[in-house]
């Protein structure tokens, strides 16, 4: 092999993959302050509406590492036309509902789902349930004493019904399981890959 070829070949075993993963879920859901947490370690204390630039970083997960692309998408209804263009070229989704708002959850399968199945039918799907914190928070029960929250056997048996590939609860606020989320996010596009280069060696070794 010619020192030209030998090089190429080592630049393509060690170019860095790209990832694009798409935040979506209800508005207030806690999506922005989500990536904002994940990206700068801080947790905007007011509510501003879908204010994350597009992000990107080399990120290692599992001793490889993704270019992983993150973008914001706003959740209201006024958004419904604009939203999709962000889904183009998609690898994967957050999909992100309240852990303390069962119309978010609701809407996971009513909405979602089924706006993701008809614009990115392929891009795998990670659910997330947003402000653990506020699950078990007395103060907040307090406050809102009607508040319906989500179960983790809930969330789970969501992921299920829409056929998720992982399911993680967060919070932005402490940052528990964050990166988890981010982490699930850039797997299950690198898990199916390796899945396949495992079939195309059985197929290889059957054959022989």
């Amino acid at each position: 092999m010619s020192t030209a070829a030998a090089t190429a070949a080592a630049t393509a075993t060690t170019q860095t993959k790209f990832i694009k993963c798409v935040t979506v879920g209800d508005g207030a859901v806690g999506k922005t302050c989500l990536l904002i947490s994940y990206t700068s370690n801080t947790f905007p204390t007011d509510y501003v509406p879908t204010v994350f630039d597009n992000f990107s970083a080399n990120v290692m997960v599992d001793g490889q590492t993704v270019n992983l692309g993150l973008w914001d998408t706003a959740g209201q209804e006024d958004y419904n036309r604009l939203r999709p263009l962000s889904y183009r070229g998609a690898d994967v989704f957050l999909l992100a509902f309240s852990l303390i708002s069962r119309p978010s959850y609701e809407n996971v399968s009513k909405k979602w789902v089924p706006e993701l199945r008809h614009y990115a039918p392929r891009a795998p799907i990670v659910l997330v349930g947003t402000k653990l914190d506020l699950r078990d928070d007395r103060q907040f029960h307090l406050d809102y004493p009607g508040a319906c929250t989500i179960s983790t056997e809930q969330g789970l048996e969501l992921k299920k019904q829409i056929g998720a590939l992982a399911y993680i609860e967060c919070s932005s606020k402490t940052q528990q399981n964050v990166k988890a989320v981010f982490d699930a996010a850039i797997k299950v596009v690198l898990q199916p890959a390796k899945k396949k280069k495992q079939k195309k060696r059985t197929g290889i070794c059957l054959v022989l």
